[in-house]
């Protein structure tokens, strides 16, 4: 048996409630290892999605979607580290993850 998260899309659903993110550049904070950004991410004009954990960063580069490379990159990096190299009116909406929960 598979698990299945969040199979009835609440979670997903949540999200396009809250904010409209059709064309937009979008920093995730805490992606782990992708498994929101997936969801919403062919959306976006652009997903940046950080997280403190590498291992879950490199899971979610390995399962990518091939329709959505060079639209989503993923880095390993706290977000005070990234915040310091990185302008913050180069994103439209910004995503906590577990702030959906």
């Amino acid at each position: 048996m598979s698990i299945q998260i969040d199979p009835e899309a609440n979670e997903t659903n949540a999200l396009f409630d809250l904010v409209d993110l059709d064309a937009r550049e979008v920093l995730e904070i805490g992606c782990g290892d992708g498994r929101l950004t997936w969801r919403y991410a062919d959306r976006a004009a652009h997903v940046t999605a950080i997280d403190t954990f590498a291992e879950a960063i490199g899971r979610a580069k390995e399962r990518l979607p091939g329709m959505l490379k060079g639209r989503v990159e993923f880095y390993p990096a706290a977000f005070e580290k990234f915040a310091r190299s990185h302008h913050p009116s180069a994103f439209d909406v910004v995503i906590l993850a577990w702030s959906l929960c």
